[in-house]
């Protein structure tokens, strides 16, 4: 790149030169008009505070764009342990905040329902379970916005309250713990609070900043409160959508009825749905001929954030598809079409391919990927073996790569590990000490998730490690083939020169790079045009014998230059 003069770097930034000299100020360089030059490191400066400007600007005016959007409801998914609650408090949200408007005072149960609050709307997803949450989000369906996280107060944290975290937190929720059964005489919240802060999350009358809320399901003592702290964190993530963008929306269930047909539950993200609009989830295409909501009210029309049953799929679509608005019914044919033919050649693909992955299948996708980070599911034969490893594993990890434990606990893997590695990049469960059932092992192969066990620690560790380099960014080094000498110069009829050469040590490869040396200095870098011996092209040439070369670009050489052969190659780095 050659010096420019100011007003010819503006022309190709597509400013004004005023601007431009502007800029030139503010970096305190020195010119005497719009004519002077810039040095190509100056030059170069200045595209880059130009694209940085322009990329800023472009952020501000997303950002003030999504302001002016209005409000959405937040969507919330209830996890938890078994009967610690999830259910009922569903029940009593359902039946005591639900308007009521059909006959009979019966409340749809559509798979999602809308709260009404003084501050405002939530919807809460009526599949309760991290298991039902996770298969939608396996996926690739954005469901929820927060995580309530039900634990029992005399009961505290267990096994599945753990795995209910992990999963909102791969899946990027904020958390709000609700303690349940405060109304039982063998409650204790402290004791649950003590369990939460062993977790890693101290609540806010403790000086941290994990929202606890004591409640009952049953008595909805503290339901309110509750509400309220979902309405807080809503306000903070500042749920916004586009009323008038195209619609779209996630399918959270669907169902067949033997006197409607096909019954789906959508969940608006985007836009706005109509009846008599034309669908499409995934390969399974439909007219909208009816929408009720959760309180049993025929709609016209649906904005984001708002969950309605639809009636009017041609099939029944799978939960955790996203639903997209198309224009008529060609379009739906046509797309749905192309996107079963599509799904037919992956599952040949799928038939022909071993669907079980090898650790060095991970990390293959683990170089491939962008982001260094590895993610673990660690299962244990005892709390003394777990924490044990946990605390290797968190010695483990490069300045460059991140060691992420998803989920520890004891036992050994369960669906819904294998449900959350399958969920998650670069994911693999380690068990230490117990071994996992042949259905689970089935399982973890059909889902392409890696899972190994482990007797001895110390290969536990060693499995970890060659994960860790593998994500290492590899380092070059560069090899010397061989040198020649340029003994004579030809020049070529239609223009360009070949270099006559004799090769004095190791050999000449065709496929190599070439440093031209001249005096020991470099001179120019790059690649071979032709080698020729006796005018037939060859591969390589070895020392001792004479050929020729053109190179690609370059042909200002002279009579005792040397041409020095390198390649580069590869070194798998490791931790120092």
């Amino acid at each position: 790149m050659q010096k420019m003069r100011i007003y010819q770097l503006a022309r190709e930034l597509g400013m004004e030169t005023k601007e431009l000299l502007d800029i030139l100020d503010e970096m305190g360089v020195e010119y005497k008009s719009h004519a002077s030059t810039l040095d190509v490191e100056t030059a170069e400066t200045v595209r880059e505070i130009v694209y940085e400007q322009r990329e800023e600007a472009r952020r501000r005016a997303e950002e003030a764009r999504r302001k002016a959007w209005p409000k959405r409801p937040p969507v919330v998914v209830v996890m938890g342990h078994v009967d610690h609650g999830k259910t009922t408090l569903l029940d009593y949200l359902r039946h005591s905040r639900v308007a009521e408007r059909e006959a009979g005072g019966i409340t749809q149960h559509i798979g999602a329902f809308e709260v009404e609050t003084p501050e405002g709307k939530v919807v809460f997803i009526d599949t309760p379970g991290h298991e039902a949450f996770t298969t939608i989000r396996e996926r690739g369906a954005k469901v929820a916005d927060i995580a309530v996280i039900v634990i029992a107060a005399d009961d505290g944290i267990m096994p599945q309250t753990k795995e209910a975290i992990a999963h909102a937190k791969a899946a990027g929720l904020p958390m709000i713990f609700a303690i349940n059964k405060i109304d039982l005489p063998t409650a204790d919240v402290d004791r649950v609070m003590q369990h939460l802060m062993q977790e890693g999350f101290v609540p806010e009358a403790y000086g941290g900043d994990a929202i606890v809320v004591p409640m009952s399901a049953k008595t909805g003592k503290g339901v309110d409160d509750l509400l309220e702290m979902i309405l807080l964190v809503a306000e903070m993530e500042d749920l916004r959508a586009d009323p008038k963008a195209e619609p779209r929306g996630v399918i959270l269930e669907a169902r067949v009825d033997k006197k409607a047909g096909i019954l789906a539950t959508l969940l608006v993200r985007q836009g706005s749905f109509s009846v008599g609009d034309y669908v499409l989830a995934d390969d399974v295409w439909g007219k909208i001929r009816a929408m009720i909501d959760s309180s049993g009210r025929q709609r016209k029309q649906a904005g984001p954030g708002t969950p309605v049953q639809v009636l009017g799929f041609r099939d029944l679509p799978t939960a955790g598809i996203e639903v997209e608005w198309v224009p008529d019914e060609v379009a739906a044919k046509e797309v749905a079409e192309e996107r079963r033919e599509e799904k037919r050649e992956r599952e040949l693909a799928k038939q022909r391919a071993n669907r079980a992955r090898s650790m060095a299948d991970l990390l293959r996708q683990m170089q491939e990927s962008e982001q260094n980070e590895i993610n673990l599911i660690l299962r244990a034969d005892t709390q003394g073996s777990l924490e044990a490893i946990k605390g290797i594993l968190a010695r483990e990890g490069s300045g460059e790569v991140k060691i992420k434990l998803l989920h520890a606990d004891l036992g050994a893997p369960t669906e819904g590990d294998i449900l959350l590695a399958s969920t998650t990049e670069n994911a693999a469960i380690f068990a230490f000490g117990v071994n996992p059932p042949g259905a689970l092992r089935k399982k973890a192969e059909q889902k392409g998730v890696v899972l190994k066990t482990f007797k001895v620690i110390y290969d536990l560790i060693d499995e970890v490690r060659k994960m860790v380099e593998g994500q290492l960014e590899p380092e070059y080094e560069e090899e010397v083939l061989g040198h020649a000498e340029v003994r004579a110069v030809f020049q070529l009829p239609k223009g360009g020169k070949v270099a006559g050469c004799y090769v004095t040590d190791g050999k000449i490869v065709r496929s190599a790079e070439v440093r031209v040396l001249r005096g020991g200095l470099e001179l120019w870098r790059g690649k071979i045009e032709s080698l020729k011996r006796f005018k037939e092209d060859v591969r390589e040439v070895a020392a001792g014998y004479e050929c020729g070369i053109k190179l690609a670009g370059f042909d200002d050489f002279t009579e005792g230059d040397i041409f020095e052969a390198v390649q580069v190659i590869e070194v798998a780095r490791t931790r120092s």
